[in-house]
């Protein structure tokens, strides 16, 4: 399971309806291969749920995650922060061994 911080869903309603994204009614998330350290997070709205997709709800934010992905992200909780140390969102990955300076890309 995914889960969402308070300030992780206000900034996700706050984008959705700047961006015109009020179908999108669920976030993607993904993990790529890249970043300084092999991997990284990918995050966007989408509104097609995939056949193969694990779908998770928290707070009222809709999470879809395909089973690949999902291998490195269970137990992760989307933040986000606008403090002086950066910002953006943030994922706490339990499963991440390593992770780059900026947050975005992290190891197993």
């Amino acid at each position: 399971m995914i889960t969402v911080t308070d300030s992780a869903k206000d900034k996700i309603f706050e984008l959705r309806s700047k961006e015109g994204k009020a179908n999108d009614n669920n976030i993607r998330v993904s993990v790529q291969g890249g970043g300084c350290s092999g991997l990284m997070y990918d995050l966007d709205f989408d509104s097609e749920i995939k056949e193969k997709d694990e779908v998770f709800e928290d707070k009222g934010v809709k999470i879809l995650v395909d089973r690949k992905s999902l291998l490195y992200l269970l137990g992760t909780t989307l933040d986000f922060s606008d403090g002086l140390n950066g910002k953006g969102f943030q994922f706490v990955n339990p499963n991440a061994s390593r992770t780059c300076g900026c947050g975005e890309s992290f190891s197993v």
